[in-house]
């Protein structure tokens, strides 16, 4: 326990100076509301429209599938580097862990996530 006792004073510490500086925010800061602050800032430039736009769930869907086979690929390069080492069974774990991302791939095509309209 005592080789955690600097990470737990870390820990306090931070979560300390977090709490003082909000309430040390609200009391030190001037507290104006104006209809200026209200708006949303674009470089100093008038903002047109609306400034909570509703995006599609498709962008998002893209991003998920993005960050899914980035990690993907996070996982192929470091058995890449030690396949000769892992054998046979090494081979046979990432045959299985690729067509489990396969088969993934699979549904959300067949679902129609990935058709642009």
């Amino acid at each position: 326990m005592n080789s955690f006792l600097p990470i737990l004073i870390m820990l306090a510490v931070a979560i300390l100076f977090a709490v003082f500086t909000i309430i040390a925010s609200n009391f030190i800061g001037k507290k104006t509301f104006e209809s200026g602050k209200l708006k949303a800032y674009e470089c100093g430039i008038e903002p047109v429209g609306e400034p909570h736009v509703r995006f599609d769930i498709k962008f998002y869907l893209i991003a998920i599938f993005f960050l899914l086979f980035d990690i993907e690929a996070l996982f192929l390069f470091p058995w890449a580097v030690i396949f000769s080492k892992l054998g046979f069974l090494g081979f046979i774990e990432m045959f299985f862990f690729i067509i489990i991302l396969v088969l993934g791939l699979m549904y959300v095509w067949l679902k129609g996530a990935l058709k642009w309209e």
